[in-house]
């Protein structure tokens, strides 16, 4: 497949119709924000770009490949007591690229599925670990126990299952090395501190594949899907935004049409 980005479904396409992990986040989210991403092009107003993360990322990767090339382990390994090494793999800096990630075709519906992934440790089984990082700021210490961190946990699980439909002997166990800012500093000082943790996670990919079976129905479906619930509870906040606007505009309109409508009635023949 040379490029990721997509025409809009339609059905009874042959060829594959590529889907990210973040699309298979947005189906989890909301089924009618997918179907609308998909079929339409219609797509969620997007966030402001997280660069100061990507760039943490970035430096994550440079820190970790010293020592992978060194086959050491980083003293994050040793600091957390895990059996593991950054892991040499001739397709990593493929896997890690954006519009390019690992990818798996799943015959059954015929979807192209593919997600970047930050890196891959190897323990000394030679079960391929599946890493995430993560950076934030705030008082507290990290954790994945949030209910909105699902997400979290869904992204490390369609990474686990993408890679074992490579030929990897993947860990069900995956680390989320979340790193956190230190605000109680007397200042800025061109200078933030750091603290990381490294966060086990046991995944379990098995409702990967169901999740695609449902996807592609919905992509099949011509009738719009109900609205989805949001990550935290409720309906989707963007159809909740969608339907209050509608509403407050056709509230708006209706009594200009009623208006000129009684006007032309009123109008001598």
């Amino acid at each position: 497949m040379a490029s990721h980005r997509n025409k809009p479904y339609e059905v009874g396409q042959t060829e594959p119709f590529k889907v990210s992990r973040s699309k298979i986040e947005l189906f989890m989210q909301c089924p009618r924000c997918f179907w609308l991403d998909a079929k339409l092009k219609i797509t969620r107003p997007s966030s402001p770009p997280f660069n100061i993360n990507k760039a943490i990322d970035e430096l994550f990767k440079r820190e970790f490949d010293t020592y992978r090339a060194k086959a050491e382990p980083h003293p994050l390994m040793k600091e957390f007591s895990i059996d593991a090494v950054p892991m040499q793999h001739d397709m990593l800096n493929v896997w890690r690229q954006n519009f390019t990630g690992v990818t798996a075709l799943h015959e059954p519906t015929n979807l192209w599925v593919f997600g970047a992934i930050d890196d891959l440790w190897v323990d000394s089984s030679g079960q391929a670990i599946v890493v995430d990082y993560k950076a934030t700021a705030k008082e507290q210490g990290v954790s994945i126990d949030s209910d909105w961190q699902i997400s979290y946990k869904r992204q490390l699980e369609v990474y686990q299952w993408l890679l074992r439909r490579n030929n990897l002997k993947v860990s069900d166990v995956g680390y989320f090395v979340y790193t956190n800012a230190v605000v109680k500093a007397d200042g800025f000082f061109d200078k933030v501190d750091f603290v990381t943790k490294v966060i086990p996670y046991k995944g379990d990919d098995t409702w990967v594949e169901p999740t695609l079976i449902r996807m592609k129905a919905t992509l099949d479906d011509d009738k719009m899907p109900p609205v989805g619930t949001a990550a935290m509870g409720g309906i989707c906040e963007f159809c909740a935004y969608a339907r209050a606007r509608t509403e407050l505009t056709l509230s708006a309109i209706e009594p200009k049409t009623k208006l000129a409508s009684t006007k032309k009635r009123s109008k001598p023949a």
